[in-house]
């Protein structure tokens, strides 16, 4: 490879691609320190740390491939969303990490952020009010007690690489930490709700799937205005706001 690939790049953070290194480069150096902690414990296979210096997380690239994208066709047999179930579930079940993750804050806490940007949303004019309104009810769901876990807390489809039936790798632990665990599963399915069941063959939990509807809700509720500012388009096919037009 004789090319510097950007991956993905905002005013956060930037990753990098060069050849079969990744390089995350982040302003929030506690943010670095934090994702190469918790993957040292991850009871999952994650990228190997290369090294790490200011401002700059190297790692290795991982075999295999995503079983789809956001807004993409869902690819893998069952028996492969299967095993990406058993592996979330591995994690899961694993003792949480000290760190407090995106989905850990408490249910007083996520309303609040969900009515400000709910709020935002209908003033911008960027989403219609009647299908912000739905979508604040469906979210309600996700506001009741539940027992931290072990959570990935971005844990976006194309985040976890197979080969074959067997998980090779799980990308992107910036957002981990003490978390629900039913924002994680909610996360992988969002966009690929017909292929829940099969992630939970795996998963092997009865769950609350009211409590997965809702966080597709809110998942989906709280991104879409900072999707659209940072160059993302939620507006695409299969996307957050068509996850948002389901529900209605």
């Amino acid at each position: 490879m004789d090319e510097v690939e950007v991956v993905v790049a905002h005013s956060e953070r930037t990753t990098l691609r060069v050849g079969d290194v990744f390089l995350k480069v982040d302003a929030d150096q506690a943010r670095i320190d934090a994702e190469a902690e918790v993957m040292s414990i991850a009871p999952v296979p994650t990228p190997r740390v290369l090294w790490r210096k200011p401002h700059v997380l190297a790692l290795s690239a991982v075999r295999g491939a995503v079983l789809g994208r956001l807004g993409g066709p869902s690819t893998g047999s069952p028996a492969a969303w299967a095993a990406a179930g058993a592996a979330i579930r591995q994690l899961h079940d694993a003792p949480p990490p000290p760190v407090s993750g995106r989905a850990g804050r408490s249910p007083v806490e996520l309303a609040a952020e969900l009515d400000h940007e709910c709020a935002l949303l209908v003033r911008s004019g960027l989403l219609p009010a009647d299908l912000v309104t739905r979508n604040r009810q469906v979210a309600e769901a996700a506001f009741r007690p539940w027992t931290p876990a072990f959570t990935h807390g971005d844990l976006q489809i194309a985040h976890v690489f197979l080969d074959g039936d067997e998980v090779t790798g799980i990308i992107d632990w910036s957002e981990a930490g003490r978390g629900d665990a039913l924002y994680d599963l909610a996360t992988f399915t969002l966009g690929h709700e017909d292929r829940l069941e099969d992630l939970l063959a795996g998963y092997g939990a009865d769950i609350d799937l009211d409590v997965v509807r809702a966080w597709w809700s809110l998942r989906s509720l709280l991104i879409v205005r900072w999707l659209s500012e940072h160059g993302f388009d939620p507006f695409e096919p299969g996307c957050e706001v068509d996850v948002l037009r389901s529900r209605m």
